[in-house]
């Protein structure tokens, strides 16, 4: 039998491929789990629409995150937190930390894009890499400074 994969399968292929299987496998393993559809004329016409639609998305999406990441080189952001002797910060400022402050700017961005190497425990300038999405991101220059 004839199945269109609609899930990766270790053995089988990846999704979007047609590959020939016995007919019991597809019938008892692969169709009740959802891993794949008989290859019929209609289920290949609507895959292939629903790949297009996808494909569409994932090109808006990637636009959106330049424009964002392009966005974002130009901006400084200051942060403000309680610090001791010698510039030493009480607490530190985490990725969260820098999301919070991108989001008060306007910008919709998650602790997990900000990519802060390790929390920073004293004042001063620091550039973080924001990156809105794989292969996209911008160098953010952030101003810690005394409360």
């Amino acid at each position: 039998m004839k199945v269109i994969m609609i899930k990766d399968h270790p053995r089988l292929g990846l999704e979007g491929t047609v590959v020939e299987v016995a007919d019991g496998h597809a019938r008892n393993y692969l169709l009740p789990r959802g891993w794949a559809q008989p290859a019929t004329a209609e289920h290949l016409r609507r895959f292939e629409e629903n790949r297009v639609r996808k494909e569409r998305l994932e090109a808006r999406k990637l636009e959106t995150a330049r424009r964002t990441a392009d966005k974002l080189g130009e901006l400084s952001l200051t942060i403000t937190a309680a610090a001791g002797d010698e510039d030493r910060l009480y607490g530190s400022v985490t990725a969260a930390d820098v999301a919070e402050a991108l989001r008060s700017e306007g910008f919709e961005i998650e602790k997990s894009q900000v990519k802060l190497e390790e929390p920073i425990k004293r004042l001063g300038i620091y550039t973080i890499r924001v990156e809105p999405a794989p292969d996209t991101g911008a160098e953010v220059k952030v101003w810690i400074v005394k409360e």
